[in-house]
Formats: structure tokens, sequence, C-alpha cells
């Protein structure tokens, strides 16, 4: 099983994250946390880094159902979300697979919840 679901799209990297960030919203997703790695990367190593972004994604209703069946599960909150410029007008939106990462936790619930969130993933990066 991969650990992410991704898709490359022809467009600029400003249009990947704008669209990305409106296919969240499809599925109940918010964004609620943005790093720019391209930026940290220059401030704290002065260092060039294509862009690249992580989008933490939390769907607020799963993400309350996830956090009463496993106190713990906020250690693998919000999911997360990369786009990154492979070259001009080509960019890859990744993100990760619930259900892979939740893998080692025995929790019946919760592997529903992650089912869920799965297939709401699986919808975002299909829809790009």
């Amino acid at each position: 099983m991969n650990y992410y679901f991704s898709k490359t799209l022809e467009t600029s990297f400003d249009e990947a994250v704008q669209k990305t960030v409106e296919a969240l919203k499809t599925e109940g997703f918010g964004v609620i946390s943005e790093i720019n790695i391209h930026e940290k990367l220059k401030e704290k190593l002065n260092v060039d880094f294509r862009q690249y972004k992580i989008l933490g994604a939390c769907n607020p209703t799963y993400a309350y159902k996830a956090l009463q069946a496993e106190d713990k599960i906020g250690t693998m909150l919000p999911c997360n979300v990369i786009i990154q410029e492979l070259s001009e007008n080509r960019v890859e939106v990744a993100a990760v697979n619930p259900a892979a990462s939740m893998m080692a936790i025995q929790n019946q619930e919760l592997e529903n919840i992650a089912s869920v969130i799965t297939g709401k993933i699986q919808n975002v990066i299909g829809i790009l």
C-alpha cells in the first residue's frame, strides 16, 4: 500500500496551490497550516530549493471523531498535502494515504474513519 496519492498537473505552481485548496474544500477540508519549504530553506540554510509547499488539511468533523476514538491520533493530524514544482508548468500534488499511516493503530473505529478520509483524499487528487 502506497503511503501517498499523487497527480502531476500541467499548470503553474500558484495555480496548482489554488486548485488544490479548492479541491480540498469540496471534500470538507480546510487548510489549517501552510509551510513554504522554498522560503524556509532559503531563510534557515541559504539554499535554493524548488517551489514546495506543505498544506495541513483538516476535515473538522472527522478529526473530531478520530480524536474521540483515539486520543493520541493528534500525532498524525492534520492530513499533509504537498505541492512541488517539477519543472516549468509541471507541478506534482501528493497527499498522505490516511489508511496507510494509521495501519499501526489497532482501533476498528479509527480504521473506519481512516477509510472514509482516504476516500475523500483520493477524490481530492482525482478532481485536480
